[in-house]
């Protein structure tokens, strides 16, 4: 029973890969699943007691110092769960959590969901060994779907499992970064519990990602980080670009694999639609960026799947933003309303949350 659950939380967002892309309850899948998840488990330690080890790092004890105040602002002033969750810490000795798989076909952008009977569908799985994720993309190229393999520095398990030990831990992955980037990962993660719709990734990361854009501008305001909110809304207006640029580019693509033109005449149109994005991006770099090439790679391997799984995660926070403003900026009853919009059929969820009253 513990197997199947773990294995059904794990939201993240050998045989197993190669054998069968279409199934997520093969017995090694399933095995990764529950064994990477109990070593983690068991790596981790209540952050008092790291911090009262005298090994403990500088730089790792300032960071879960600062954990524990964020872990507290969280419930206290965001109306996130006040539980067990983040208030244990493992060092996992790699650079993610897990390695996500996201498929897309080559003439859509609609990504290739694996489904779990607690959890729902997803676009995406995941993977605690890099190999195996990359075994899994291989096996989806040879398919035909296009693929992206990329790593998170943390998933959530909803809040399902029972107890501290089960808990969901602070990893070494989120500690990397700003400290505002640390709020924010905590912010997005603790949302996964409050309110989750089955077989929804758009509706849920966009809530998700919401949660940690207002959540963290309100802790920075609140603590008098003046000089880390200018840095931070640079930041992101940086990354409102990014997204400006990649999702024009998806809804030209998007509008082409929807129209009547041949397979021919789709392929060289594409072809043409991502020679443009990866122009109009150096450009953009060059002229506002100050040539920071940070997002080289990203685009040079830019792909349907990749476009999918930014608008997983982007695609409705706008209107979440202006939910919460409607309902007064109020954390408990945007919660609340998220959680009824999240229990509606999924039409009649997107049709409430695009309606007039929230534009």
């Amino acid at each position: 029973m513990l197997a199947l659950l773990l294995a059904a939380a794990l939201s993240g967002c050998a045989t197993t890969a190669a054998d069968d892309v279409d199934s997520a309850w093969r017995p090694g899948y399933l095995w990764q699943s529950v064994a990477g998840h109990l070593r983690m488990l068991g790596a981790a330690r209540p952050v008092d007691e790291v911090l009262a080890d005298p090994a403990t790092n500088a730089d790792v004890r300032e960071r879960l110092e600062l954990s524990r105040t964020l872990r507290d602002y969280a419930s206290q002033q965001l109306a996130l769960p006040d539980n067990a969750s983040y208030r244990r810490y493992a060092d996992l000795g790699r650079p993610a959590a897990v390695w996500n798989v996201v498929a897309a076909p080559e003439l859509s952008l609609k990504l290739k969901t694996w489904c779990f009977p607690v959890l729902g569908c997803v676009g995406y799985r995941g993977y605690f060994d890099k190999a195996e994720a990359e075994t899994l993309a291989a096996a989806l190229r040879a398919q035909g779907w296009e693929v992206n393999v990329y790593g998170v520095p943390a998933y959530s398990t909803l809040g399902k499992l029972p107890g501290s030990v089960f808990a969901d831990p602070l990893l070494n992955t989120f500690l990397r970064g700003a400290e505002v980037d640390l709020a924010r990962l905590i912010f997005h993660e603790l949302s996964h519990q409050v309110a989750y719709a089955d077989g929804d990734t758009t509706f849920n990361e966009s809530y998700a990602t919401a949660v940690e854009r207002l959540g963290s501008r309100q802790w920075l305001q609140s603590a008098g980080r003046s000089d880390q909110l200018g840095a931070t809304e640079s930041l992101d207006r940086r990354r409102n670009e990014f997204r400006t640029l990649t999702m024009g580019a998806r809804e030209r693509l998007d509008a082409l694999y929807r129209s009547s033109a041949s397979d021919g005449d789709k392929r060289r149109e594409k072809a043409r639609l991502l020679a443009e994005l990866r122009s109009e991006y150096a450009r953009w770099r060059d002229a506002s960026w100050g040539g920071d090439r940070a997002f080289d790679a990203w685009f040079e391997g830019v792909n349907n799947a990749r476009l999918g799984v930014l608008a997983a995660y982007n695609a409705q926070v706008p209107a979440f933003e202006r939910l919460f403003e409607r309902v007064g900026r109020d954390w408990p009853r945007f919660h609340a309303e998220v959680r009824r919009l999240a229990a509606l059929p999924k039409r009649e969820r997107d049709t409430a949350l695009h309606a007039p009253s929230l534009q």
